[in-house]
């Protein structure tokens, strides 16, 4: 595999990056619009986080969703004062809490990921088939530049832990 800082893109993967990235940042705003949680997309994923990797500290929050301290304590108090999460004591270090997900914040979760579905659902139904023959030969390609990092890579070169966590 090329190291990407040693050989600049060719004009043409520039321009695929260039259209990928508009049309998945476009994609992922218009599915955020069809969720009407009222949470911010900082509120959400961080909901999702909690739900994925069970309880933590408000600091692995802030590394996960690389968000500054205060502001993953900002939003995880949002999030506590809508019961979407608990805060518990952490057995083994009284001082540290640990955040948890509710079953609110559970069901929310599911009532998101099935809204965003069947919206996405209807936009495949309009297209042609040879569009969602081609869509689906471009997902296993998807799906491979959105994996989670190998371990032992750094969070700043694999940002594609982002997943459809919300």
């Amino acid at each position: 595999m090329m190291d990407a800082m040693a050989t600049a893109p060719s004009d043409d993967t520039a321009l695929i990056a260039e259209r990928l990235r508009f049309a998945v940042t476009r994609l992922a705003r218009r599915m955020r619009q069809h969720t009407g949680t009222g949470l911010s997309p900082t509120q959400a994923a961080a909901l999702a986080t909690v739900e994925r990797k069970g309880p933590m500290p408000i600091g692995e929050v802030a590394e996960v969703e690389h968000i500054s301290a205060p502001t993953a304590t900002k939003t995880v108090d949002k999030l506590h004062d809508a019961g979407l999460v608990e805060r518990r004591t952490d057995p083994n270090d009284r001082r540290v809490s640990l955040v948890s997900i509710t079953a609110a914040g559970r069901e929310l979760l599911t009532d998101v990921r099935q809204r965003k579905a069947a919206w996405l659902a209807e936009q495949l139904e309009g297209l042609e088939d040879d569009e969602v023959g081609r869509l689906t030969a471009a997902l296993d390609v998807i799906e491979h530049l959105t994996r989670p990092p190998r371990p032992g890579i750094e969070p700043a070169e694999a940002d594609a832990e982002r997943d459809d966590r919300t």
